[in-house]
């Protein structure tokens, strides 16, 4: 399986509900690095796994959509605990519908999984990783 990996980052505010939380259930900000990884079996007919300026790009814009938001009022997020598991689903499919959509390259439709990293800090950090 090959992969490519295009890396950036996003500020967020937000709070959890629930007693496992300890102290993160009060408001508080989060910066997270994250990556997105696109694997495919076989490479395209350019041998790349996908565009790396469009990944870069459609991951940006992505991100631009959470970055300096107080999750806690994004309407599509109440009642949801949005945690870096989470997180890390939602760019993923939103990465997808993307992919879906045209916007990394026609190349991308063959590619196979997406897989999300946020990094909250040097020895912390969650994955997602879906099927195309």
């Amino acid at each position: 399986m090959f992969s490519l990996t295009v890396r950036d980052h996003v500020m967020v505010a937000h709070s959890f509900t629930g007693e496992v939380f300890g102290p993160a259930q009060r408001l508080h900000g989060a910066t997270f690095v994250v990556d997105a990884t696109f694997a495919r079996a076989e490479l395209d007919a350019d041998n790349i796994v996908v565009d790396i300026g469009l990944a870069t790009g459609q991951l940006g814009e992505v991100l631009a959509d959470l970055n300096y938001r107080n999750l806690d009022e994004v309407p599509e997020f109440a009642g949801i605990n949005t945690s870096t598991e989470f997180l890390a689903k939602v760019v993923a499919d939103r990465l997808a519908d993307r992919v879906h959509a045209g916007s990394l390259g026609e190349g991308a439709r063959g590619l196979a999984t997406i897989g999300v990293t946020l990094r909250e800090s040097h020895v912390a950090w969650a994955s997602y990783e879906r099927v195309l």
